[in-house]
């Protein structure tokens, strides 16, 4: 099989996507990167050697440009691996053009520190209506978490009562303050009211202030807060039998303390400010300021840990289960020269893609991970280089 793929996007992520398309050459044949930086595209497909990787200079956020390429080159499939604000303008490209679309994370307007899947949920039935899928947030958290809650519900759940998504990175970078991936968009999202689903309503807290300490398998016990991400909205969707869904994250006391003053000063604030007869937004001045994400590989130690915490019933007994991945950042680096949380956002980049490709995940309109079969996904993701634990009854309590 050599299906042609256009990828968007030329940072970290899209470095390990890139690697691990090439690696999966049995269903990747031929990929156009394509990128507001042509050199960061040279860059990435010069290191590949066993599938033709072209590369192309793209504005994402004109979608007419990213008619233009689709129309030259092609593909089967579009894997948008760039910012979330381009979101839209790259699915109205592929709307133009009948080609199915991937991403990573969704949509998020860039004048509001807002992102839910409200925008890109009403792109259901005009992509139904032109035969093609459209699949939402194959990363990681979102898109592995959302394959690891329909697997548990699927084999081991008739009810879900509460679910709890726990990401760890328990890494070194040796860096006085970086952040994993877009600098601007982590900010955003940790700085927002956090959110969680209880009792069939959402409950809004100030960032950061619920605080548990979580005893992460293989890797340390760390301070992990209650912030909102997005598979939440999707799977309290798809699974209304929830009564309570919580994210967690791990911060260590330096970077809330970096960020704290980083917020007084005012420079986490998306408003623009005139400076020198100039308009400046300060979190994007930040964000030059600070390490580019894919530039933090090298050297960097400890692992990640990222799984989910299930509690409900089967077979009219309770049940608790919890089911997770370990990854390394030092080898990661050593196998495509990215850390471990570009891997892992990746790899299900890639999978996700493979199964859209393959016919093992098919559909017509918008979708998220938690709407097909976990187990093909379940089957395959291993071998990739994310392999996963279960852990059943007390073991399986990280947080009550």
């Amino acid at each position: 099989m050599s299906n042609k793929v256009l990828i968007i996007g030329a940072g970290g992520v899209s470095n390990v996507v890139v690697k691990k398309c090439a690696q999966n050459s049995a269903v990747f044949g031929e990929i156009l990167l394509a990128s507001r930086t042509l050199a960061k595209c040279d860059a990435i497909a010069k290191d590949i050697k066993n599938i033709p990787v072209h590369t192309a200079k793209v504005d994402a956020d004109n979608s007419e440009e990213v008619v233009a390429l689709i129309k030259d080159f092609k593909p089967k499939l579009v894997m948008n691996i760039a910012l979330p604000y381009q979101d839209l303008a790259i699915m109205d490209a592929c709307l133009k053009t009948g080609v199915d679309y991937l991403d990573t994370a969704n949509y998020e307007p860039k004048d509001v520190a807002k992102f839910e899947y409200s925008w890109q949920w009403a792109y259901h039935e005009r992509f139904k209506q032109a035969g093609i899928m459209a699949l939402l947030g194959s990363g990681f958290d979102p898109g592995m978490t959302n394959v690891y809650t329909a697997y548990a519900k699927k084999h081991y759940f008739d009810r879900m009562d509460t679910l709890d998504i726990v990401d760890c990175n328990n890494g070194d970078h040796g860096k006085a303050f970086a952040t994993n991936f877009n600098p601007e968009i982590n900010i955003r999202e940790i700085t927002q009211n956090g959110r969680f689903f209880e009792n069939g309503s959402w409950k809004e807290i100030p960032p950061l202030s619920i605080k548990a300490d979580i005893e992460y398998p293989e890797v340390a016990n760390r301070g992990s807060y209650v912030l909102f991400h997005e598979e939440l909205e999707s799977l309290v969707k798809h699974y209304p039998e929830l009564k309570r869904a919580r994210f967690w994250m791990t911060f260590g006391d330096n970077y809330i303390k970096h960020l704290t003053v980083l917020q007084n000063v005012g420079m986490t604030s998306i408003q623009p400010i005139k400076f020198q007869g100039h308009d400046v937004i300060p979190l994007e001045f930040l964000k030059a300021l600070l390490p580019e994400p894919s530039s933090l590989g090298e050297g960097y130690s400890g692992k990640t840990c990222i799984g989910c915490q299930v509690v409900g019933e089967k077979d009219g007994k309770p049940r608790t289960y919890f089911v997770y991945n370990v990854c390394d950042h030092a080898e990661c680096f050593k196998e495509v020269g990215g850390q471990a949380i570009a891997y892992t956002t990746a790899v299900p980049a890639m999978l996700g893609a493979s199964m859209m490709l393959t016919g093992k995940w098919r559909g017509q309109g918008v979708f998220n991970m938690e709407q097909f079969d976990p187990d093909p996904f379940m089957a395959e993701i291993g071998k990739w280089g994310l392999p996963w634990t279960e852990l059943h009854g007390e073991k399986a309590v990280l947080v009550r």
